[in-house]
Parts: structure tokens; sequence; C-alpha cells
């Protein structure tokens, strides 16, 4: 069985970012006790890196996500929490891009 791996870029409205992973981290629970689930969390910006860094932004931030099954990350996707999450938050969120990748 193939790993999935997810990064999801999510860009909140200007100054909503804390607020929204305020929101995150309380559903971090709920999704890590879920079925598949081998890694979830937020990240943000490193400061102090250097001029080689790519920042994604002060309004933003990305969840890294790894997953046993395609089937695990389906039913995740559809989960009451992660409705509800996503109910909290939609009229905070300016875009958000989730990227579904596989080894190479």
């Amino acid at each position: 069985m193939q790993t999935v791996n997810v990064i999801a870029m999510i860009e909140t409205k200007p100054g909503m970012r804390d607020e929204v992973l305020g929101m995150f981290k309380a559903n971090v629970p709920a999704v890590l006790a879920e079925q598949g689930c081998i890694e979830y969390g937020a990240v943000i910006d490193m400061e102090g890196v250097g001029g080689f860094q790519a920042k994604i932004g002060e309004n933003s931030f990305a969840v890294i996500e790894k997953w046993e099954s395609m089937d695990a990350l389906m039913a995740h996707a559809v989960s009451d929490h992660m409705k509800a999450y996503g109910a909290k938050t939609k009229d905070m969120l300016a875009n958000r891009a989730i990227h579904i990748l596989s080894e190479a």
C-alpha cells in the first residue's frame, strides 16, 4: 500500500491566521485519532533563515499530512470534525490549495 502525502497551503484573510490556527490546533487531536493518520500538523515560516528561503507569508500556513491510504484520506475529508472546522473557517480563508503527492 502506498503512503499518501498531503501538503495543504492555507492563506487566510489578512490578520486572521492566528485565529484559524487556533481552530486548526483544536481539531488536531480528532484528526490524529482517525484510522490511517500518520502525521498531521501546521507549519509557518521559520524566521532568521536567510535569503534562500521562499516564505509563504504572514497570512499563510501549510499543513503537512501523511496517510496510510487514499481511503483514509478520503474518510478524513468527509469526517464530521473536518466539516465543522471547514464551516467555522471558510469565511476567514482567502485561498486554499491541497497537494496530494506520492513518493517519487
